[in-house]
């Protein structure tokens, strides 16, 4: 029978940063090794350790896996701040391994982009450090550890943090969803062997092949009837793209890698989330049957219920109006093309150099390994467009990342965008992704790119904003 798991059930508000921190049910969560104090400490950090851990990930009554984890708990801690409020946490790293947090999405201060050796030194096993930023965009983004950091991602070693509008938004309920995937041999370890696409027709994949959310197979979230649920979907899974559709509720998508979009209602209920993406749903309660479902797995059949609303009395006798767009963050409307940097990046290569003839392209392994990071694939000035091809010659779909600014994906001719800003793209196969930003964070900057499973080498550059 499939497994329900418990959703979001208490929340703490702590004092000092403004930082408020939410956590997982006790079902979802995980057992840590060791009492740590989630406590703000004294000078106002949010205390957060990075240790070894157990999380029961097949579900209740399943043995555990053993896992890494933020404070004991698959996923971490929620963070929670409101937009403009500064973020304050402390990672102590309580691993055999050095680690750090990379914050995805967030445009912030270039110091605290957690990249190894270019923008801080690895966290030892029994040091911390300590990241402090202001956040100047609302939305969902997440943290985590960066990829070929000790496989730290690959064993549980992220979480939640979620910017607030300044003014609430008029939702019932506000829930995060964040969809990560495993590969578990019999005994419920983490299979380090790569692995290859999920076989369809199969309940969730290869034999070791599973999906959480929240750290469980799947969720039941309690509504009552006309209510309004905003669910934040993050895919923390690295190389996967979950095919997903709505069932038997109206969806609007609200927002896209954080940023408020033009809303609009999925085709037939249908959602593609791929690796690092984010989704912002307003979903209407208006399906008063009890376990109605709300979220499928679409790719298989029979396709798996992963979030079930489960109804008890009426909020209000009438279904809400369509939803007003969220506010803006601020964005430009306009770009100067006339006069961008443009540049075309080949994807898919997986040897230093990348066919370029120079060093500036490199495994991530390699540029995390030391700190000699060679030139950096451009410099630009402060305010200047760039636009960027990322050529993908292969036949197999690459996942790019651009740290520290979200983009525009450009149309095929360069003559227009598509309506929403997303800080990671998904390049299918022998195609070219264009896309557009405003170089406005000062800093050095990663730009990353990987195969989708089975898994591939993380290729690497980096450019400068002075």
């Amino acid at each position: 029978m499939w497994m329900i798991a418990r959703t979001v059930s208490r929340r703490r508000f702590l004092a000092g940063s403004g930082l408020a921190i939410a956590s997982l049910a006790p079902g979802a969560g995980a057992r840590g090794q060791s009492g740590a104090s989630e406590a703000t400490q004294a000078d106002g950090f949010r205390r957060i350790a990075a240790r070894r851990g157990t999380a029961e990930l097949r579900g209740p009554g399943q043995v555990a896996t053993a896992v890494w984890s933020y404070d004991g708990a698959v996923p971490g801690p929620i963070l929670r701040v409101k937009r403009g409020g500064e973020v304050k946490v402390r990672l102590v790293n309580e691993l055999p391994a050095p680690t750090m947090i990379h914050w995805h999405g967030v445009r912030l201060a270039n110091a605290m982009d957690g990249v190894a050796h270019l923008t801080q030194a690895p966290i030892a096993p029994g040091a911390s450090f300590d990241y402090r930023f202001i956040t100047p965009d609302a939305g969902t983004f997440w943290y985590h550890s960066p990829l070929a950091a000790a496989d730290g991602l690959d064993r549980g070693l992220c979480g939640a943090l979620i910017v607030d509008e300044a003014q609430p938004v008029d939702v019932d309920r506000d829930v995060v969803l964040l969809f990560d995937h495993w590969r578990l041999d019999a005994s419920g370890a983490v299979d380090p062997t790569p692995g290859g696409e999920p076989k369809r027709g199969t309940r969730n994949g290869n034999a070791g092949e599973h999906l959480t959310i929240n750290g469980q197979p799947a969720v039941d979230i309690a509504v009552r009837t006309n209510e309004r649920l905003r669910l934040r979907l993050v895919n923390a899974a690295h190389g996967r793209v979950f095919a997903l559709r709505v069932d038997g509720h109206r969806a609007t998508v609200m927002a896209i890698d954080g940023e408020p979009a033009d809303p609009f209602v999925p085709h037939e209920g249908r959602l593609a989330l791929g690796p690092g993406n984010r989704l912002d749903l307003f979903v209407d309660a208006t399906s008063p049957a009890d376990g109605s479902v709300v979220l499928l797995r679409d790719e298989f059949r029979p396709e798996p219920a992963l979030v079930r609303l489960v109804y008890a009395a009426s909020a209000r006798p009438a279904p809400r109006p369509d939803p007003a767009p969220l506010p803006g963050n601020g964005f430009p409307a306009r770009m100067d093309f006339a006069r961008a940097f443009r540049l075309q990046i080949p994807v898919g290569e997986e040897r230093r150099g990348s066919g370029t003839g120079t060093d500036k392209i490199r495994t991530m392994a390699d540029l995390l390994s030391g700190p000699q990071f060679g030139p950096p694939l451009f410099t630009v000035n402060r305010g200047r467009t760039v636009m960027l091809a990322f050529a993908n010659r292969t036949t197999a779909a690459h996942v790019v990342h651009v740290h520290g600014h979200h983009f525009r994906l450009l149309d095929a001719l360069d003559d227009g965008w598509k309506p929403y800003w997303l800080d990671t793209l998904l390049v299918p196969p022998t195609l070219i992704g264009r896309i557009a930003f405003v170089a406005d964070n000062p800093g050095k900057w990663l730009v990353e790119w990987r195969r989708l499973a089975p898994a591939q080498i993380t290729m690497a550059a980096w450019f400068e904003v002075t």
